[in-house]
């Protein structure tokens, strides 16, 4: 499949769900390339098919986020018009054990505020930069999953890295000035380094390994 191909078919599985989730289908945008690339993606959809609706985004800001990061969003928010919902956890990080326990700290700092805010703003479908080739877990998973009281969207499930860094230059799209720094992946301070060997490698290693048990309380 070429990626001509991945981008149109990323488009129709974005119009479906325009079509069965309407305008309040949201991107979950972290500020990495990933899921830049479908905030990309997905305003040109809007602006093709439903040119009256926000571009609304739902953000993740764990408290111990890089500040290029949060710089990045909301630069490129005010510039693309971008509607972006800031989530914060209702955690004291200066008496939080960081990356002490990943799953723990992920549940607590992502997965519960995620989920809270999906149903409180009442989200019908979210849009990830999920990629089924940066982790084994990802590997067989569905573009279109059921979460209960909302889907999650994976358009660009089966893109590469490649793909992605393509897809960005060619369009001409702005990215997190770390990826020029040698940062590959990028999450949390303390969870996240330059990588070395594979695309993740940045990223806990514990955390990559329990990526399973991740998935099923919902981090994407």
């Amino acid at each position: 499949m070429t990626l001509a191909d991945k981008i149109a078919l990323a488009r129709v599985r974005m119009i479906e769900v325009l079509g069965r989730f309407g305008p309040g289908t949201t991107v979950g945008w972290t500020g990495g390339k990933d899921s830049t690339v479908v905030l990309a993606l997905w305003r040109e959809v809007l602006r093709e098919s439903a040119p009256d609706a926000p571009l609304t985004a739902l953000n993740l800001d764990t408290g111990c986020k890089f500040p290029e990061v949060l710089a990045f969003r909301d630069q490129l928010a005010r510039e693309w018009g971008v509607d972006v919902h800031i989530v914060r956890p209702e955690v004291e990080l200066n008496r939080y054990p960081l990356a002490v326990d990943p799953v723990a700290c992920c549940g607590d700092l992502k997965i519960r505020p995620l989920n809270a805010a999906i149903a409180r703003l009442v989200i019908p479908a979210l849009l990830t930069g999920v990629r089924a080739d940066e982790n084994p877990d990802r590997a067989d998973r569905h573009w279109l999953e059921d979460h209960g009281d909302h889907v999650r969207v994976l358009p660009i499930l089966e893109w590469t890295e490649l793909d992605i860094w393509t897809f960005l230059v060619r369009e001409n799209i702005p990215w997190c000035s770390l990826y020029d720094q040698g940062y590959r992946s990028l999450g949390c301070v303390p969870c996240t380094s330059r990588a070395g060997h594979g695309e993740r490698s940045g990223r806990d290693g514990r955390k990559e390994e329990r990526m399973g048990q991740l998935r099923s309380l919902g981090y994407f």
